[in-house]
């Protein structure tokens, strides 16, 4: 099954006005492969300004919600809040809300829930710590993210869901996942899928890659067979990330 190339940018904890400002210019003079689906991930306050002035072809995501569409929830953000001002997607379970802000699988798997209920379609992330990879628990640690999720949502729901899979030791730290690891895992992801939910899923799921990735590495990890797109941190703030859209081309 043919799978729409996914590419996503992570801006996280950064950004200003001006500089988002000249940061969209560029996107949206640059030349973009066509055919690949490119949603921007930005910070909640600079979620309309981007919206509004980002290329049309692309989507705006926000980078966290809350379970709740409203209430006293001081300093919380709705699914509906996010939809409200222009974003389609939301980036949820990344390592930095499990590992920093301590976010747990099913607090994740409930969000994806409320996020799907909402009308944002999902990036779910999922990964492995150093130490988890070292001990040979990669699988066992992913399946288990996984496993929340499959639990809370219903098989056709995966249509509205891309999975990152981010290695949290190759995030920021410029130690980017050989392709033949990223694909060893992606390629166990969709094995999952296949089992726990159903093949026709499995077979249709995006699974990306994030970490640590760049204009020079991704060509290589686009050509594996299970790796449909990336998620991309620093990446994403530069003009560079237009190479990353347009990975794929470079080694056809």
């Amino acid at each position: 099954m043919a799978r729409t190339f996914w590419v996503g940018g992570n801006w996280k904890m950064n950004g200003t006005t001006a500089a988002i400002k000249e940061l969209v210019a560029a996107f949206n003079g640059a030349d973009a492969a066509a055919g690949v689906e490119v949603v921007v991930g930005a910070p909640y306050v600079y979620i309309p300004l981007v919206a509004d002035s980002l290329r049309k072809d692309w989507a705006v995501a926000g980078e966290n919600c809350y379970v709740k569409a409203s209430g006293a929830y001081t300093g919380e953000i709705s699914p509906e809040m996010l939809k409200d001002v222009g974003a389609a997607w939301v980036i949820l379970g990344h390592s930095e809300r499990r590992n920093i802000i301590g976010e747990g699988d099913q607090f994740v798997a409930e969000k994806t829930v409320k996020a799907l209920e909402a009308g944002l379609k999902v990036v779910l992330c999922v990964g492995e710590l150093l130490e988890e990879r070292e001990a040979g628990t990669t699988q066992a640690v992913v399946d288990r993210q996984l496993d929340a999720v499959v639990k809370a949502v219903g098989p056709a729901d995966w249509a509205n869901i891309v999975i990152a899979y981010e290695p949290v030791w190759a995030i920021g730290t410029g130690v980017v996942a050989t392709p033949e690891q990223a694909q060893e895992v992606h390629a166990a992801i969709r094995k999952y899928l296949a089992t726990a939910v159903s093949a026709d899923v499995a077979a249709a799921t995006r699974i990306t890659y994030g970490g640590s990735v760049n204009g020079k590495n991704c060509g290589d990890l686009a050509q594996k067979p299970d790796i449909d797109g990336f998620l991309v941190g620093g990446a994403s703030l530069k003009p560079e990330f237009i190479d990353i859209v347009n990975a794929q081309q470079q080694q056809q």
